[in-house]
């Protein structure tokens, strides 16, 4: 047993005490775990567009003070009552939306939206007792997304915990803790596209790229990347994307463009910008009849998508996901 089991733990955490203020690095107490709960010692973290969404309050529910960070890599330093399946010395990926095995979501092939354990980015404590495991200065912090890994050490539900081999290089796959998992998912298992067909990925970061990749798995001949920068069309290629639309080229809607492109739309798209305009041409340029566009980004919170009703008579469908609907803890 680890050392520090049952005690708190001194570490350092990047806190954000205001919307959009630079976070600080401050002396950070980390609680012991309790009931189903695993503290882990955090090594290598990377920073999402979601991290910098929610510090910027664009998020559904502004909560500050908070120590952000979600995607990430580490050991589990020591484990709470009743956690069986995890032990000190596990190399983990901390995973924003669970499992907890027993309600109809994990129960289904169809969804990995746990009861329980989804992802709530309104919830800034602990289920089993409504408190915060973090404190600076007496004050308790409030945790993003049940992970908060802008800090050494985080305490994180047992069903929001991945094991991993511990072979694998956690400064490389703790991006698979959300980014790559969710691009390459949205694509693989909730877009679908055929051996031949058409995609048209819209963002071309790690999540776009991800995306792209999953498209080429599948076999699509054209993939399409459309994204605002164009120095991103190289790098791009290497994952697949076979052409390339920047909006600001056209004096048009860029899904006339791709309509025009494909003659009469692509098979599927997958949006990951978190734009609103990104979104509804997403949708709108899919063919009719068997066209799918799945949504990936986070909107802000006022934002409202708008599209004509003949869209969905005239047979597009559209899906959204979290996590690419992985089950990652199953």
């Amino acid at each position: 047993m680890s050392s520090t089991a049952g005690q708190v733990i001194s570490c350092k955490a990047a806190v954000a005490w205001e919307a959009g203020k630079p976070l600080v690095i401050e002396e950070v107490e980390v609680a012991p775990p309790q009931a189903m709960e695993v503290r882990l010692k955090i090594l290598f973290t990377s920073l999402c567009h979601t991290d910098v969404y929610f510090w910027e309050a664009k998020g559904q529910t502004p909560m500050f003070p908070r120590i952000f960070g979600h995607e990430a890599g580490g050991i589990v330093e020591s484990v709470g009552e009743g956690v069986t399946d995890l032990e000190p010395g596990d190399h983990v990926l901390p995973v924003f939306t669970g499992e907890c095995k027993e309600c109809r979501h994990c129960k289904s092939e169809e969804s990995n939206m746990c009861d329980l354990l989804r992802i709530n980015t309104d919830r800034g404590v602990m289920l089993n007792d409504g408190k915060s495991r973090f404190s600076v200065r007496g004050q308790p912090i409030y945790h993003f997304v049940g992970t908060s890994t802008f800090s050494e050490y985080t305490v994180v539900h047992a069903g929001c915990v991945a094991k991993i081999n511990p072979a694998a290089p956690l400064d490389i796959v703790c991006v698979l803790s959300c980014g790559i998992s969710t691009g390459l998912g949205a694509t693989l298992n909730v877009a679908k596209p055929e051996k031949g067909s058409s995609v048209a990925i819209f963002g071309l970061g790690a999540v776009g790229l991800a995306a792209a990749e999953g498209a080429r798995i599948a076999g699509a001949s054209r993939i399409i990347g459309v994204d605002l920068n164009s120095n991103r069309f190289e790098e791009a290629k290497k994952f697949g994307v076979t052409e390339f639309v920047n909006p600001k080229d056209y004096d048009k809607p860029v899904q006339e463009v791709i309509a025009e492109m494909t003659g009469g739309g692509v098979d599927r798209s997958v949006e990951c910008t978190g734009s609103i305009n990104a979104m509804i041409s997403a949708f709108e340029c899919v063919h009719d009849g068997w066209g799918v566009a799945v949504l990936v980004g986070v909107p802000n919170k006022d934002d409202s998508f708008k599209t004509h009703p003949i869209n969905f008579l005239n047979e597009k469908t559209l899906k959204g996901t979290f996590f690419g609907n992985y089950k990652a803890t199953l």
